[in-house]
């Protein structure tokens, strides 16, 4: 049988059996639901426990992409064997968005950071840190664990945790926290049906993301993307690279140029005021981020890496004028150019979300919604429920309505905004490290005696969803997985029952694998090969804490004006972007930037910019075709050879080499 005659009985299967156009099937469920654990445990053991690598923070999870291409060579061999057999496109999505899903609950600024939290102000509680005075009372002993003979075996590691004592003690403050991370996760999925059609269907945003993915899931892994020698090309030599790098991990007698963010510091260069205050200027080089700069709007590309020098300016102008930290407030101008980006989100879908409340009320000029993964009805419904449970909770934990409120407004608003944001332009990162969170925004206005005590004390341990890096997010990627199924032809319907399963099952095995982990190897010497590990106070949140018990603060003036700054800033950036079309600053670039994740990667978006003008400038479409699929092999090179070594670290449990930034 020819090959032309194999693909059009295929695709005619595809047509022919309904059940294959769903894609939902509770086969690929079952699936995802037997992956979601290994990953989970892959993620915690590199991320957290390590954090020696760091398969979630980069937009694009490289530990999901490698389970997808295995099933790919799975399939090309089922596809010979038994057509029938073989996993349709619908069904590698659903996997996808699953253990997106999962693995990005799991990840570094997520329960990675929150997990460790929970024993954490009770094991380093000293008479000289006062820590129990302090706020021990305000803690919801209910969230938490604080019984020093059960988080012994935590710390100190060798400990079995599979035990009634200790694994029972673990069990309600598991359940307490799933049920949380399960309600942020249905007001997500709603928010996303609701916004679904006008960003996706009407404004037909461009979604860079999936860009990969859905090229390699093609016709269940046979795509026509895997004949092309250029691909192939970009793949064997990612492929050499990652082998090299991971080889001389063994064998340091190997010559080896290390492409990592911390091999090379420009900011050493610069040793005399004002420009020693630029501080670190990494220079990375990842093969794999410039061919995802390769894959954004020229626009955003150069707007991250211009505002992140930037952000350097402002600190040499600030040393030169003697102008004393917090200047230059990055964490605020971030915030307020995140609410800007909300504000433009609304102000673009405000007619969409006028028709959808007359779909609600029944009124003439609706929408038709008989076709969205819920009911606009049932979503609304669903967002009241979870945000009456969401309020409850934090009532219990002690938190007061005045304050709880503000707080989830602003995760709110930052969570679409960032959810816009990567829907329209994909960047490769989104980390807001700093304090770009509900916790200062609301220190900023209100100063913390109005905040209060019982609230500061709660707000540590909420840094998973409102804390430090937002880098995985899983709001962009439910979003992400309805525009996959929409290209797939597929029924959305099962897939809100699909991310709903992997929003508990991930939050579960992210415990587990915590947990058992820690237990055996001690969270006090976590960090192997040079990383330092959460569970030591990765982040200081405690510390943090006790600096606002100690040094109360009234409401902050420069930081509210910085605010207010960086929203006008962003305002007027959009303004100008939409009256001269050849206004090459992106005002997304600007929040992005503010808070120093860019670093990880900003060089690497030089190149992709240069190279991109290039091929746009002087070769036309053609040649930019063939560059995306050389950087598709790129990345695809990168993934499976750096993954791997990733995998086999955790087979042997010894770190070995880390191809990504984190």
């Amino acid at each position: 049988m020819t090959a032309v005659k194999k693909v059009k009985m295929e695709q005619n299967l595809d047509r022919q059996d309904p059940h294959r156009e769903s894609g939902v099937t509770w086969r690929a469920i079952l699936i995802a639901i037997f992956l979601i654990p290994p990953n989970v445990f892959w993620v915690i053991e590199v991320e957290c426990v390590w954090h020696s690598g760091h398969p979630t923070t980069i937009s694009l999870f490289w530990n999901v992409v490698l389970n997808i291409f295995f099933l790919i060579l799975i399939n090309l061999f089922l596809k010979r064997v038994s057509p029938r057999s073989a996993l349709t496109q619908g069904e590698m999505i659903t996997i996808y968005a699953m253990l997106s899903i999962a693995s990005g609950l799991a990840g570094h600024d997520t329960l990675a950071l929150t997990i460790p939290a929970l024993p954490h102000a009770f094991w380093f509680a000293t008479i000289e840190n006062d820590w129990a005075d302090m706020f021990h009372s305000y803690i919801p002993q209910h969230l938490v664990v604080a019984d020093r003979e059960i988080i012994r075996g935590f710390y100190e590691g060798n400990t079995p945790f599979y035990n009634a004592k200790i694994g029972g003690a673990w069990i309600m403050p598991t359940l307490w926290w799933t049920s949380l991370v399960f309600a942020l996760g249905t007001i997500m999925i709603c928010v996303n049906v609701l916004i679904r059609k006008q960003w996706t269907e009407h404004e037909k945003l461009a979604y860079p993301i999936i860009q990969l993915p859905m090229a390699i899931t093609e016709r269940g892994g046979a795509a026509q993307l895997f004949r092309s020698r250029i691909l192939w090309y970009g793949f064997i030599l990612a492929a050499v690279i990652n082998v090299w790098h991971g080889l001389a991990h063994f064998f340091p007698v190997l010559p080896d140029f290390s492409v990592r963010h911390n091999a090379r510091n420009w900011g050493r260069f610069f040793t005399e005021k004002p420009w020693n205050a630029v501080g670190n200027i990494p220079v990375p080089l990842y093969p794999f981020v410039i061919g995802l700069g390769f894959l954004l709007p020229l626009d955003l590309s150069f707007s991250m890496w211009f505002f992140y020098l930037f952000e350097k300016a402002q600190r040499v102008f600030g040393s030169a004028l003697a102008i004393p930290a917090p200047f230059p407030y990055g964490s605020e101008q971030s915030i307020g150019g995140w609410m800007a980006i909300f504000v433009i989100a609304i102000l673009v879908t405000r007619k969409h979300i006028a028709n959808v409340v007359r779909t609600i009320l029944g009124r003439p000029g609706g929408i038709d919604d008989s076709q969205e993964p819920i009911r606009y009805r049932t979503s609304l419904l669903l967002i009241v429920l979870a945000s009456l449970y969401v309020i409850w909770f934090c009532l219990k934990a002690g938190m007061t309505l005045p304050i709880i409120l503000p707080f989830f407004a602003f995760f709110s608003a930052i969570s679409i905004a960032i959810t816009r944001v990567r829907a329209e332009l994909g960047p490769p990162a989104h980390e807001m490290a700093g304090m770009c969170n509900a916790q200062q925004f609301l220190i900023n206005i209100l100063g913390t005696r109005r905040i209060g005590p019982n609230n500061l004390t709660v707000f540590p341990y909420f840094w998973f969803f409102s804390g430090r890096g937002y880098r995985e997010h899983i709001m962009p990627h439910q979003l992400e997985a309805f525009k996959m199924a929409e290209r797939a032809n597929m029924n959305t319907k099962r897939l809100v029952l699909a991310m709903v399963i992997a929003v508990i099952l991930g939050s579960l095995a992210s415990f587990w694998a915590t947990l058992s982990e820690l237990y055996r190897l001690g969270g006090a010497i976590t960090g192997a090969g040079g990383g330092i590990g959460p569970s030591v106070g990765h982040i200081g949140q405690f510390g943090w804490l006790a600096g606002l018990f100690a040094f109360p603060r009234d409401p902050d003036i420069p930081a509210m004006s910085f605010m207010a700054g960086g929203m006008g800033l962003t305002f007027f950036l959009m303004i100008m972007r939409m009256r001269f079309i050849w206004w090459p600053l992106h005002p997304a670039g600007y929040p992005i930037s503010m808070t120093g994740g860019v670093g990880y990667f900003w060089s690497c978006l030089v190149i992709s910019s240069f190279l991109k003008w290039l091929a746009l400038r002087f070769g036309g479409p053609g040649t930019y075709r063939t560059m995306v699929f050389f950087f598709f092999g790129v990345i695809l090179g990168e993934y499976c050879v750096g993954a791997f070594w990733s995998v086999l670290s955790v087979i042997i449990r010894e770190p070995i080499y880390d191809f990504a930034p984190g």
